[in-house]
């Protein structure tokens, strides 16, 4: 099992790891399953970097990491999301992209990034713990999903303490 940046080429892959997440309602709130066309815009920002993980040329996780505000004194701020492929947890691959993503969210001029998780996803918060984040807070009631009030934990980890 190999990480490296993501190409448009891999915008089916990814999104295939990416609708397990939404079919398990366990990392995100979103609802909608994605089409690769809809995963290919996110190649569009290079200041936005993707990593994949790969087992035998088949896409098994990634992480990426979007704006996290259109204001320009956030410019070096990321939000970053990770999925994993449901066969494929429990492998170290989360932290191998997570480590991956740092890197080349610090050469796209970041100097920080930050990610909701929620509360439930244990593995996720003591992943990020791991790997020097801190939590700064919880968002009550942040949004729904399923028609239920959901919280989540922010998190963010600086990149001038490395």
């Amino acid at each position: 099992m190999g990480v490296r940046a993501a190409v448009r080429d891999d915008a089916a892959g990814i999104c295939a790891v990416y609708n397990q997440g939404i079919e398990d309602r366990a990392a995100t709130f979103e609802t909608t399953l994605r089409s690769p066309d809809d995963i290919a815009h996110w190649f569009e920002d290079d200041t936005c970097p993707v990593i994949v993980a790969e087992a035998d040329g088949v896409i098994v996780g990634f992480a990426s990491t979007s704006a996290y505000s259109a204001r320009e004194c956030y410019a070096g701020i990321r939000d970053f999301s990770i999925y994993v492929h449901r066969e494929a947890k429990r492998r170290g691959i989360a932290r191998k992209l997570l480590v991956a993503l740092f890197d080349a969210a610090r050469k796209a001029g970041c100097w920080k990034i930050t990610s909701r998780i929620f509360p439930e996803n244990t593995a996720s918060l003591e992943l990020c713990k791991s790997l020097g984040f801190r939590v700064v807070g919880t968002h009550v009631r942040h949004a729904r999903l399923d028609g239920k009030w959901r919280d989540v934990v922010t998190v963010e980890r600086l990149f001038d303490q490395d």
